[in-house]
């Protein structure tokens, strides 16, 4: 059973699953599926400032806290008992064009060569970890949600807002993957 558990489930088993998330939610609690709802409700619990936007009832989502709770500790307890020994295997391609870019070393799912503290302070790590973060976090607040709520919640609920927010999102990361990141990793 635990190899069964280590290798990649195909599409057609973790999509469905992930999907019945969204049915689950709202016959067990009206609730909507959704992780980025809950930085605000830890800063509304944890910031004592009379920040209008802070201020509502946020232990009636204390549901999506636990809910985050639990995908970590679901990704500490998979990491621990789970991973994979062997190191990654990268489409030899992609491999070919990450080198061109200096990045070798891809440890677990995270490019090394890029992603590490002294990185962070040269303009490469900084557009990428601080800047790219805060237009991550900004384009989440701006689009009312992030790419799980928008793309399983709100395309299952057949919510026009999230279909245009699904569909920038799908073509900022074109954009990004295709035509800005390359300049940045050539930095």
């Amino acid at each position: 059973m635990l190899d069964f558990l280590k290798q990649p489930w195909p599409w057609y088993i973790a999509g469905p699953l992930i999907g019945l998330t969204v049915p689950a939610l709202l016959i067990l609690g009206n609730k909507s599926f959704g992780i980025s709802s809950s930085l605000r409700h830890i800063c509304a619990a944890c910031l004592p400032a009379n920040i209008s936007f802070f201020k509502y009832d946020w232990k009636k989502e204390i549901w999506n806290l636990v809910f985050v709770l639990g995908i970590f500790l679901g990704g500490a307890i998979a990491m621990n008992l789970l991973s994979n020994p062997n190191p990654i295997e990268v489409n030899p391609k992609l491999a070919t064009e990450l080198a061109g870019y200096g990045i070798t070393n891809y440890g677990n799912l995270i490019p090394q060569d890029i992603m590490n503290w002294p990185a962070l302070l040269t303009l490469k790590g900084f557009l990428l970890m601080v800047f790219g973060g805060f237009l991550v976090g900004f384009g989440t607040r701006y689009a009312g949600g992030c790419t799980s709520g928008h793309a399983i919640m709100g395309l299952s609920n057949l919510q026009w807002p999230s279909l245009v927010a699904t569909v920038c999102f799908m073509i900022g990361g074109f954009i990004m993957a295709n035509l800005i990141l390359p300049h940045i990793l050539t930095l």
